[in-house]
C-alpha cells in the first residue's frame, strides 16, 4: 500500500510542477497572506487544487489539509487511514521573483499521525526525492544517505528566517550569527522543503528553523531520519516534534554541537533583552 501512495504521490507532484512551470513560463497574479513578505500566487493556489483532486481521486478514503485550502472532507477524517498534507509550492517568494528554487511538497502519515510517505518535487532541476518509512529515501530512484562531516567547522549548514522576522524579537537573527561564526558556511535557500531534503542527501550537513508547518517539514523529518540522520527540537526532544514548528536536523555526527550553539545563542539573546 505505501508503494502505491509512494508512486501515486511522484505522479500527482509531477503534474503540479509542470503547472508551476508553465506558470512560470507565462506570468502569474501575486498576493499576500499574513504579511507584506508571506506570499501566495494563483500557481500555489492551482497547483493545490490538481493536488489534492487527484489525491480524492486516487483515494477517496484519505484525508488531506492543504496549506492554502486548509483541511479537506474533514467530517470524515477521523476515520481516514492515512491523512495527506501537502504543499503546493514550498518557496514562493522564489517563484515570485522567477527564482528557481522551489518544490512541490507531499507527505502522508498514517491514524496515529506518523509519517509514513514522503515526497519532494524540483520541477526546475527534475529532482525527485521520495522515502518510505522503513525502505530508504531516494533521489530520482537512487538511495541516498546524510554526510559524514564530524565537526561543526567543517560544516555547511542552512536555516529560514520567519515571516513576521522584521517585528519579533526571536527571528533567528541570533542563531544565524552564532553558526556563521562556527561553521564552514550558512546558506538561506528560501525552501525548507529542499533544505531538508538537501541535509538528507548530504548537501547541507545540518538545518534549524522555527516556524515550519506539518506541510514543510514531514516529509523532510522522514526522509532525513532514512537516510541515517537525525531530527529534533531545538533542545534535543522528540515529542511534540510534529507540532511544535522548531526543527533541528542533521547528519547525526554534529547534532550534539548545534544544539549547544541554538543553546548559546538563545542565552544571548536574553541576556540583551532585545
Amino acid at each position: 500500500m505505501l508503494q502505491t501512495i509512494r508512486d501515486t504521490a511522484e505522479s500527482i507532484a509531477r503534474q503540479a510542477g509542470a503547472l508551476l512551470l508553465d506558470y512560470a513560463a507565462r506570468g502569474f497574479d501575486v498576493d499576500s497572506k499574513t504579511t507584506s513578505i508571506n506570499l501566495v500566487t494563483e500557481a500555489d493556489k492551482a497547483a493545490e487544487a490538481l493536488i489534492t483532486t487527484a489525491i480524492r481521486a486516487a483515494f477517496p478514503d484519505h484525508a488531506i489539509t492543504g496549506e492554502e485550502g486548509g483541511g479537506y472532507d474533514e467530517a470524515r477524517a477521523a476515520e481516514a487511514p492515512f491523512r495527506w498534507y501537502v504543499d503546493p509550492l514550498d518557496g514562493t517568494t522564489n517563484f515570485a521573483h522567477r527564482l528557481p528554487i522551489y518544490a512541490v511538497n507531499l507527505s502522508v502519515v498514517d491514524a496515529d499521525g506518523e509519517p509514513v510517505v514522503g515526497l519532494t518535487y524540483d520541477p526546475s532541476r527534475d529532482e525527485c526525492f521520495s522515502v518510505i518509512r522503513g525502505q530508504g529515501a531516494t533521489l530520482n530512484g537512487r538511495p541516498i544517505h546524510v554526510s559524514t562531516t564530524a565537526d561543526l567547522l567543517g560544516a555547511l549548514l542552512t536555516s529560514g528566517f520567519p515571516y513576521d522576522r522584521h517585528t519579533a524579537r526571536d527571528n533567528n537573527w541570533a542563531e544565524w550569527g552564532a553558526f556563521l561564526r562556527r561553521a564552514q558556511g550558512v546558506r538561506c535557500t528560501g525552501s525548507a522543503a529542499l533544505d531538508m531534503a538537501y541535509v538528507a542527501c548530504g548537501r547541507f550537513d545540518g538545518y534549524w528553523e522555527r516556524g515550519p508547518q506539518p506541510w514543510d517539514f514531514l516529509a523532510g523529518i522522514l526522509m532525513i531520519r532514512e537516510a541515517g540522520g537525525q531530527v529534533t527540537t531545538y533542545n534535543g526532544r522528540t515529542d511534540g516534534l510534529y507540532t511544535g514548528h522548531e526543527i533541528l536536523a542533521s547528519n547525526g555526527l554534529i547534532h550534539q554541537a548545534l544544539i549547544e550553539v541554538l543553546e548559546e545563542a538563545q542565552a544571548a539573546l536574553r541576556a540583551s533583552g532585545s
